[in-house]
C-alpha cells in the first residue's frame, strides 16, 4: 500500500482536473453554438475564453468547496452529491453570467444549461465509478492497531465499521497497558488510531510514532482545539503561543452581525411564500399554532426565546423536557416532512435579524440541558463564547445524536479557527447537509443524549 500512497494526492488532483476539464468541454460547446451566436455582438476569442475560464474557475471554487475532490476519503455517494452541488452552483452563476452578458430581454433560453447539467451528472457518475475502483485497488484499507479506553470502544468501533473502504481493525489494545506493550504493537500495523488515552502517554506515543514516520490518528483533546487558535509569537527566541481565550474579535463581530442582518433579511423575503404554506399545512393537520416558542441560551449565557415551525402534537412536553427520539410518536405527518426539509428552522430567521441568533455558530441549547452536560463535561459552557447559529460547524460535521462531548469539539473548532470565509464556506455547506438525512435523525430509543 505505501507504494502507491505518496501518489495518491496527485491522482486525486488528476481524476478531479479529468472531470472538471470534460464538464468545461460541454458548456464551451453549448456556449459557442448557441448562446453566443444568439448576442447582438457575439463574442471574438478573448471573450470567449473569458466566459469559458470563468465557468472552470466556479467549477473548481465550488466542487472544491464541498469536498467533491476528495476521492477515497468521502464514500461515493457524497462525493457524487458534493460534485453535484457543486456543479450546479456553478451552472446557475454562469447563467446568470450569461444574463448579464446578453444585457436585454428576451433572457438567454434556459435548455441549454439544463441540458450541459444533465451532461455533467453522467460525467460525475462515471468518473466516481471508475475512480472508486482505481482507489479500491491500489489503497485497500489500512489495518488500524486502535489504542483507547475500553469503555469507549463500542462506540468508537461501530464509527470505524461505517468506513470498511478506509480502515479495518487489527487490533484493539487497551490505553491502561504499560508503554513499552504499547510500542511493540505498533511494529505491526499500517497505522494507529488513539482514542481516549491518557496525556502523557500519548505524548511519547506521538513522539515515537514520529521519529519511525509512522501515520497515527488521534482524537484531539479541549486543550488541543484551544491551541488550534493560538497565534504565534515571536519577541524573542524562544517560541511562543499566544491564545487570548475572548471568542471574536470587536472586528469580526461587526462584519458577522452585518452579514447576518443582510442574509436573514434576504431570506426572510425570498422563503416568505414557503413559510406561509408551511404555518397553513402545520395549522391544518390538527388546528393548533403554527410556531414552537422555546427558552435557549446564547452567547454569554443570555437566554431568548427560539422560534420553529411546530413538528409536534401540542403540549408535546407536558411531561417536562425530552430529546426527540428516532421513532417519536410526538411528530405529526407534517412534522416529520418539515423536519426533514428543515422548513421547520426557517422562523429562527426572525431571531437572526433580532440579533438572539447568528447565521452560524453553535446551536442553542436549552439551559436544563447545558446544565446536565456541563457536569459531564465542564467545558461544555465554552460554546457560549459566540452567538448561537441557526447552521453550524458541529451540524453540518456532526449528526443529530452526536455526543455532547464530540458537539463541544467541533463548536470549539469553529470558534477557535473563526474566519468570515469559514462562515461562507459553511453557509453552502449547509445546502449538503439538508440532502443528507443522518443530520437530522433523533437519538436511539433509549439514548440519553441530544
Amino acid at each position: 500500500m505505501d507504494k502507491f500512497d505518496q501518489y495518491k494526492r496527485l491522482l486525486r488532483l488528476g481524476i478531479a482536473g479529468l472531470e472538471i476539464l470534460m464538464e468545461t468541454v460541454f458548456y464551451a460547446m453549448v456556449w459557442f453554438s448557441i448562446y453566443n451566436v444568439r448576442l447582438r455582438a457575439p463574442f471574438e476569442n478573448k471573450g470567449n475564453l473569458m466566459m469559458i475560464g470563468f465557468y472552470m474557475l466556479y467549477l473548481v471554487v465550488f466542487i472544491y468547496m464541498y469536498g467533491g475532490m476528495k476521492y477515497a476519503y468521502y464514500q461515493k455517494g457524497q462525493l457524487i452529491l458534493s460534485q453535484t452541488l457543486g456543479t450546479l452552483i456553478a451552472n446557475a452563476i454562469i447563467y446568470i453570467q450569461t444574463i448579464m452578458v446578453f444585457g436585454v430581454f428576451p433572457f438567454p433560453i434556459v435548455w441549454p444549461i439544463a441540458a450541459v447539467s444533465a451532461a455533467d451528472f453522467l460525467v460525475i457518475l462515471v468518473v466516481n465509478q471508475v475512480s472508486d475502483r482505481i482507489f479500491r485497488k491500489l489503497f485497500p484499507p489500512r489495518k488500524l492497531l486502535l489504542i483507547c479506553d475500553l469503555e469507549l470502544k463500542d462506540n468508537l468501533i461501530r464509527k470505524i465499521s461505517g468506513r470498511k473502504d478506509l480502515y479495518e481493525i487489527s487490533k484493539c489494545v487497551s490505553a491502561g497497558e504499560p508503554l513499552y506493550k504499547l510500542k511493540a504493537e505498533v511494529q505491526n500495523c499500517d497505522a494507529m488510531m488513539l482514542y481516549g488515552i491518557e496525556e502523557q502517554k500519548r505524548n511519547m506515543l506521538l513522539k515515537y510514532c514520529y521519529e519511525r514516520s509512522i501515520r497515527i490518528y488521534v482524537a484531539p483533546e479541549i486543550t488541543d482545539i484551544l491551541l488550534r487558535g493560538a497565534d504565534k509569537v515571536h519577541s524573542f527566541d524562544t517560541p511562543f503561543l499566544l491564545l487570548r481565550n475572548y471568542g471574536l474579535s470587536f472586528e469580526q463581530r461587526i462584519i458577522k452581525r452585518l452579514m447576518d442582518v443582510v442574509i436573514s433579511g434576504v431570506l426572510l423575503l425570498t422563503a416568505s411564500p414557503f413559510m406561509l404554506l408551511t404555518a397553513l399545512a402545520v395549522r391544518l393537520e390538527d388546528g393548533g399554532p403554527a410556531l414552537f416558542k422555546q427558552e435557549r441560551v446564547t452567547v454569554g449565557g443570555r437566554k431568548f426565546d427560539i422560534y420553529k415551525f411546530r413538528s409536534m402534537v401540542v403540549d408535546a412536553e407536558k411531561d417536562g423536557a425530552q430529546f426527540s427520539s428516532r421513532h417519536d410518536s410526538r411528530i405529526t405527518k407534517v412534522g416529520k416532512f418539515i423536519r426533514a426539509t428543515r422548513l421547520d428552522e426557517l422562523p429562527q430567521l426572525l431571531n437572526i435579524l433580532k440579533g438572539d441568533m447568528s447565521i452560524v455558530g453553535p446551536r442553542p441549547e436549552r439551559q436544563q440541558y447545558i446544565d446536565e452536560f456541563c457536569q459531564e463535561t465542564p467545558e461544555f459552557i465554552y460554546r457560549l463564547k459566540v452567538k448561537a447559529g441557526l447552521t453550524g460547524y458541529a451540524q453540518i460535521y456532526g449528526k443529530y445524536n452526536t455526543t455532547p462531548l464530540d458537539k463541544l469539539k467541533l463548536d470549539l473548532m469553529y470558534i477557535e479557527t473563526y474566519s468570515v470565509l469559514m462562515d461562507i464556506r459553511l453557509m453552502f455547506l449547509t445546502l449538503k447537509i439538508m440532502f443528507t438525512k443522518e443530520s437530522t435523525e433523533g437519538v436511539e430509543d433509549g439514548q440519553n443524549h441530544a
